[in-house]
């Protein structure tokens, strides 16, 4: 079993206010088990880099990118360049070297 799963997180459309003003990120997760000792699950989903994500690199109002166990509707969520509904959204198993991006679709008037 690999040690750590290296992903690229990218933020967009005002998401990234969110995270420090920083658009992009080069992230190293642990072994889920360790992050998530209650887990059942062995291998990393968007589900559980959602809790990681907030437990680690959200810096101010989750409410604005956050909705119970998944982003609020307005945030697009792509895998690799592509829709992540086409991946079964929160359940997508995540793999070394993906590029996971939000964008919001979200702005004030």
């Amino acid at each position: 079993m690999a040690d750590a799963l290296k992903l690229q997180l990218q933020f967009g459309g005002g998401a990234e206010l969110l995270f420090d003003k920083i658009k992009k990120r080069e992230i190293e997760l642990p072994q889920l088990n360790k992050y998530l000792p209650d887990s059942t699950d062995n291998k990393w989903t968007i589900r559980h880099l959602l809790v990681w994500i907030k437990d680690n690199l959200l810096r101010e109002r989750p409410e604005l990118f956050l909705q119970g166990d998944s982003v609020r509707p307005g945030i697009l969520v792509l895998v690799n360049d592509a829709d992540w509904e086409l991946f079964g959204e929160l359940d997508y198993e995540l793999k070394n070297n993906d590029i996971i991006m939000f964008i919001s679709t979200l702005h004030g008037g």
